[in-house]
């Protein structure tokens, strides 16, 4: 038996859905343990290419059991969206397993999550406008309704009239929006609940009963370490922990059963909406890397900004994690590059920082220190073993790894599944 997490390291959008789906080939299970359809992995399998939301990665490896965990908030119309587009692209979706223990968004939870987004103005935050801030502002505060409950369509309506009657208040006094009604939101939700409800059980039990028979285990995070609730830029994060620990908590796994913690970067650095960026690029070198990595949403088609690798980040992301190894990915954007850059530390106020600051306005402040390396200039995407990477890149990727104080277990040169390069499995031998 071996157990491995997959989390983000920087801002999200690393290439986790590739990693996991890649490490899903060597596993029997493949567990998502936060988020909700916020999340975007783009995974490319030989010419195809699929987006996917809310259903773990590794539902692409046939024959594995892919659970949504407890701690994934699931839009039920969503998620039979996206079961439907993997039916119509081939994809076998009956080992999918979604816990009874999940939260479920509702409509009325992305209602009030744009009207909340709009009446910010200038404070925005960014949210995708899924639902999913405030289906764990209910989670927390005990007013939530689970996926379990859908099940029984009696309860789910006393449940919703209960929820109705405080939502639709904010609804119309505060925003001044026509009320939702019980029967609106039992229709727009009742087909999907009939596709799903096969799918729903106990996965906690699941989960520990694989374990126990010694069966490989993946867990899959959504975002990255910089978006956690605690420990992210915050109030510029998500509503959840996509940091290594809540693999635990999200799926009723207990931290005994871990056994390695894979971090996941790419070879620059991105981010989406609004808060601090140390490292990003404004100029050119930004825009050739948005275009050659194509930096763009998979959930909101928004473009991303681009910077230069932080590795104060990726020392800030191993040790919240507790990362093994690290995964990294998208190294040939960078094929055309004269020069690449890390950010080793921040000057702030005169001074050198090393460590990665809770304060947002001294990290508005911060401004990168920068280690130059030649860049190689040459096509990446062909290499299979590290042998074939000419020694500017080499070196560039051992650096990142000394830096962010990791071992190097994976390097991908491109987007397809075949072209990543492994210098380390998974679920070696414990």
């Amino acid at each position: 038996m071996a157990t491995c997490v997959v989390v983000g390291s920087q801002w999200g959008d690393e290439g986790k859905g590739k990693i996991t789906d890649l490490f899903a080939e060597q596993a029997d299970v493949v567990a998502r343990f936060q988020g909700g359809a916020n999340a975007g992995h783009t995974v490319v399998v030989g010419e195809k290419k699929y987006k996917l939301h809310l259903v773990p990665s590794g539902i692409l490896s046939p024959g594995k059991l892919a659970v949504i965990g407890n701690g994934v908030v699931v839009d039920p119309v969503q998620l039979n969206d996206e079961l439907e587009y993997l039916k119509e692209a081939g994809i076998d979706v009956r080992g999918l397993r979604i816990s009874n223990r999940a939260h479920a968004i509702m409509p009325y939870h992305r209602l009030l999550d744009r009207l909340e987004e709009e009446s910010r103005g200038a404070g925005k935050i960014g949210t995708t406008g899924r639902g999913i801030g405030p289906a764990y502002v209910d989670k927390a505060a005990r007013s939530g309704i689970r996926m379990g409950d859908l099940l029984d369509r009696d309860r789910l309506a006393q449940r919703l009239d209960v929820a109705l009657a405080s939502k639709n208040r904010v609804i119309e006094r505060v925003y001044g929006y026509a009320p939702l009604t019980v029967e609106e939101v039992m229709l727009e939700i009742e087909e999907s609940i009939q596709v799903l409800r096969q799918y729903i059980t106990d996965t906690a039990g699941l989960l520990m009963d694989a374990i126990e028979a010694g069966k490989n285990v993946l867990f899959e995070g959504a975002q990255g370490t910089l978006l956690d609730v605690d420990f992210g830029t915050y109030p510029f994060v998500t509503s959840s922990n996509p940091t290594a620990g809540a693999a635990t908590v999200g799926t009723g796994v207990g931290p005994r059963h871990i056994d390695k913690v894979v971090g996941v970067a790419k070879a620059y650095s991105t981010r989406v909406g609004e808060g601090p960026f140390p490292s990003e690029l404004t100029n050119a070198v930004g825009e050739t890397i948005r275009q050659r990595g194509n930096e763009y949403g998979t959930t909101t088609g928004r473009p991303r900004r681009c910077g230069w690798l932080d590795a104060v980040i990726l020392r800030y992301s191993a040790r919240v994690n507790g990362m093994d190894g690290l995964a990294l990915n998208c190294i040939d954007v960078l094929d055309t590059l004269e020069d690449v850059k890390i950010c080793v530390a921040y000057e702030y106020n005169g001074k050198r920082l090393e460590t990665f600051p809770a304060d947002l306005d001294e990290l508005a402040k911060c401004r990168p220190i920068y280690e130059t390396l030649p860049g190689w200039q040459t096509d990446l995407t062909k290499a299979k073993t590290l042998d074939d990477l000419p020694e500017a890149a080499k070196r560039y990727a051992h650096r990142i790894a000394e830096l962010a104080n990791c071992r190097l277990v994976s390097i991908s040169v491109g987007p397809r599944r075949d072209q990543t390069i492994v210098l380390e499995p998974p679920f070696a031998e414990q």
